[in-house]
């Protein structure tokens, strides 16, 4: 009797931990996004996404029906969403959404917001890998995915690409069986999914130190009897009692050597005072402000912005 439970016991022990999961990532440890309250939203829209390797490219090939193309989308979004870092835009089905729109015979529903910064990307690589060992009394066979993702953050005011980077992650899982017993190892689809996240994972986080080591900026809506109004609300992180620095937009040149046109840096003229907000939605969101420091032509809203004070 002892004997069968000293059997009993080593297989279980042989078998204790088969058939896990673990997921690697070979840059660096992944940390969690915190959202601490004093982030501005950004608006932020990702716009061409693109498949750029070969897997599962058949005869039959369409970017529309291309699963690794809507993961990596889908798990960027989500990311995104989920850092509570920005107000991300919807562009990928917005022909859909108006569609909607016009089923519903709004019109005014159907606003198009303009994001601060476009999220450009393609999965440039992505692998699947299965590995055997076959012993005396035990067989084991891993399935391993390798995904790489890069993504470009390009300023929407000024088309500069201000980030760009690839991220890689790898997803393994192993099944062992020991004198017939044990997990087996069927298709794992769910790897690419972990693969894919654990290569935008870091890339998010950093898309947000980019996106943080700029000042928000918003604009004048209105100027007269009824009050200041700037564009922005609640849903972007703004409170009352906030203060933002009011700057005359700098001229436009032209440079030269790569013929794009800048914006020379603006010019501090003033300072505004958050007092309230009105709106319903995050695009029909503004806020209430009083000129604190400085004045403005209120003829001439279009020369200002405001912007937020990083000292």
């Amino acid at each position: 009797m002892k004997k069968i439970i000293l059997v009993c016991f080593g297989l279980s022990v042989l078998l204790n931990g088969y058939g896990q999961q673990k997921v690697v990532n070979p840059q660096s440890e992944v940390k969690a996004v915190q959202n601490d309250g004093n982030f501005l939203k950004r608006k932020v829209a990702i716009g061409r996404f693109t498949n750029e390797t070969q897997y599962a490219k058949g005869l039959f090939y369409t970017k529309a029906n291309d699963p690794i193309l809507k993961q990596a989308y889908d798990i960027l979004s989500t990311k995104l969403t989920s850092s509570g870092k920005f107000m991300l835009l919807e562009r990928g089905d917005l022909d859909k959404i108006q569609d909607e729109f016009k089923i519903t015979g709004d019109s005014s529903a159907n606003q198009k917001v303009g994001a601060d910064y476009i999220i450009i990307g393609s999965v440039t690589e992505f692998g699947r890998k299965e590995l055997g060992q076959n012993k005396v009394f035990s067989t084991a066979k891993t399935q391993t995915v390798q995904a790489g993702v890069s993504l470009r953050l390009v300023e929407v005011s000024t088309g500069l690409v201000i980030y760009s980077e690839e991220g890689k992650g790898e997803a393994t899982t192993t099944a062992k069986t020991t004198l017939g017993l044990g997990a087996t190892a069927d298709y794992d689809a769910t790897l690419s999914d972990k693969a894919i996240s654990m290569a935008i994972s870091k890339l998010v986080e950093n898309i947000v130190q980019n996106c943080s080591d700029r000042p928000w900026k918003s604009y004048f809506l209105a100027y007269d009897e009824n009050g200041i109004i700037v564009s922005g609300g609640k849903s972007q992180g703004l409170k009352v009692g906030n203060t933002f620095l009011v700057c005359e937009k700098g001229r436009k040149v032209k440079n030269p050597q790569t013929g794009m046109v800048l914006e020379l840096p603006g010019k501090v003229v003033g300072k505004v005072k958050i007092d309230s907000f009105a709106g319903d939605t995050p695009e029909s969101e503004f806020a209430i402000v009083t000129m604190i420091e400085g004045t403005i032509n209120k003829d001439k809203l279009d020369n200002y912005f405001i912007k937020e004070d990083k000292k």
